[in-house]
């Protein structure tokens, strides 16, 4: 299957370099998506272009793809879902939980001359960054990429109730399963909420599993994959957990 694989903020999409190559021995293709204003110096990009975008990598797969955001960009996965509903296997949320409709794509930090720029590690101390050491946390600072401010404050726009039909798995990186499923009860996920078959995994990470776990966040991909494949409707619905260590 392909797996189309939409990058967070400040990330371009060679993060997914090594969850592409442990997929393909799995037999899946990875599809890191270029994002418009990550990593191409076009400050000026929009929302609406991101989109365009995903749908693009989304339309040139042979058959339906699991499509995978990570943080912020579950909001892109879930608007592909909404855009592409038929058109979709399922989708998979890394570390991150849909915008509700009209709500700003990712309004987290200040925007300061036309851009979103990494804000540090303060914010991300605690379990977000608790597998990076220093020198990870440096490479990571040096090569993020300022988000546009178009696209950071860009509106969510859902409007095709199909889309709780799509498969939903998240994975939980630097929060559990059992968190997740008690913020999606208490209605602070509303999005998925409503959702007809949804799926929670486990992986033991902070926030940025593409890169202190590639080999096993694409095991969990490949997983997904293989099931909406075969149709299999057994294991959604239910917790899973996939620790190496």
């Amino acid at each position: 299957m392909d797996i189309v694989l939409i990058a967070g903020l400040w990330l371009e999409s060679t993060v997914w370099d090594e969850v592409v190559a442990a997929l393909a021995t799995q037999g899946h293709r990875g599809v890191p998506v270029a994002l418009s204003g990550q990593g191409d110096g076009d400050v000026a990009a929009t929302l609406d272009e991101q989109i365009e975008v995903v749908l693009a990598a989304v339309d040139a797969c042979e058959e339906p793809p699991l499509v995978v955001g990570h943080s912020a960009a579950a909001s892109l996965a879930w608007i592909a879902a909404d855009r592409r509903a038929e058109g979709i296997a399922g989708t998979a949320l890394i570390g991150g939980f849909p915008e509700v409709d009209g709500a700003e794509y990712a309004p987290f930090f200040p925007c300061v001359d036309g851009v979103m720029a990494f804000p540090g590690w303060e914010p991300f101390e605690g379990a977000d960054s608790a597998d990076l050491d220093a020198d990870a946390k440096a490479r990571i600072a040096a090569a993020a990429i300022p988000v546009p401010e178009a696209v950071a404050t860009g509106t969510v726009r859902l409007t095709n109730p199909a889309r709780q039909q799509v498969p939903v798995t998240v994975v939980c990186p630097e929060f559990t399963p059992e968190q997740a499923m008690e913020w999606i009860d208490a209605g602070e996920v509303p999005e998925l909420a409503e959702v007809e078959r949804l799926r929670l995994v486990d992986i033991v990470s902070g926030h940025w599993p593409m890169i202190t776990r590639p080999t096993e966040l694409a095991a969990i991909l490949a997983d997904v994959a293989n099931d909406l494949s075969e149709g299999a409707d057994d294991d959604w619905d239910e917790d899973d957990e996939h620790d190496d260590e």
